[in-house]
């Protein structure tokens, strides 16, 4: 894939030369997600030191020098709830942390690709520098002055931050919406969504986000191509009568129904 120019929106260029968009995520939207993201660290510390300082001043004169251990652990603790926090749940929640999920927004690679847990973890390690001198000025700046509105960590590892359209939003406008077939017909059984990378659900989902928008004939090839890749992996009966079409959109819902996606 090549990456077309970012402003306001990421485009990407697929090996069928279709352009696939994302809007890029504002510097307003991601001081939203960061406030809210600082709220809950700042509320799990306060809760954290308060049992710690309980739990230390119980034991202190049991067992000498707990305390200087005590306050080893807890600068510990304090420096993963800070930078570990961001990384943490951008591992497990797919580019999303819960300040980003609630701005709806998502952290991906330049390439449409999801971080690595090395690049998310590099990524969030450069918040050091991007906050000084204070109050995140380095990464403001680099935010304000850079396309795709890109702070240092982003830059290093070849981030950007979008705005999300997840599987969730597809589903009721492929099935719930639409009131045509089932998503999951009941006589197929299980069709295997959770043996699918999540490279692979992220190639379905782009193809669904961006489908209406393409030529017939390079709709029906995108949607060929995408269930040739993951056609392996499946469980698809023998006599199968959906569309290519229908059965990304039956193997999506089958994912997002079963595991959050995010």
């Amino acid at each position: 894939m090549s990456l077309g120019p970012v402003a306001d929106q990421l485009t990407i260029e697929t090996p069928e030369q279709t352009s696939l968009e994302f809007a890029v995520a504002g510097i307003g939207s991601r001081f939203l997600a960061l406030s809210l993201d600082t709220l809950i660290q700042i509320l799990v510390g306060i809760v954290v030191g308060i049992a710690s300082s309980l739990i230390i001043r119980g034991i202190a004169s049991a067992i000498p020098g707990v305390g200087i251990w005590a306050a080893a652990i807890l600068m510990f603790f304090y420096f993963f709830l800070y930078f570990g926090y961001f990384a943490f749940f951008e591992i497990i929640w797919n580019g999303q942390t819960p300040g980003k999920r609630k701005a709806g927004i998502r952290v991906i690679k330049d390439s449409g690709r999801p971080l690595t847990p090395a690049e998310s973890i590099g990524r969030n390690l450069l918040r050091i520098v991007d906050w000084l001198p204070g109050l995140y000025a380095v990464g403001l700046a680099s935010a304000f002055f850079t396309k795709g509105s890109k702070r240092l960590g982003d830059l290093v590892v070849g981030s950007i931050v979008v705005r999300e359209t997840s599987l969730s939003d597809l589903k009721p406008v492929s099935h719930a919406a639409s009131g045509t077939v089932s998503p999951v017909p009941a006589t197929f059984g299980a069709l295997g969504a959770q043996q699918l990378t999540v490279d692979e659900m992220t190639l379905i989902e782009m193809f669904l986000n961006r489908r209406a928008a393409l030529e017939p004939d390079v709709r029906y090839r995108m949607a060929e191509e995408v269930m040739r890749k993951i056609r392996p992996k499946l469980n698809l009966p023998s006599d199968v009568s959906l569309s290519t079409e229908k059965l990304l959109e039956a193997v999506a819902y089958e994912r997002h129904s079963t595991q959050s996606y995010a």
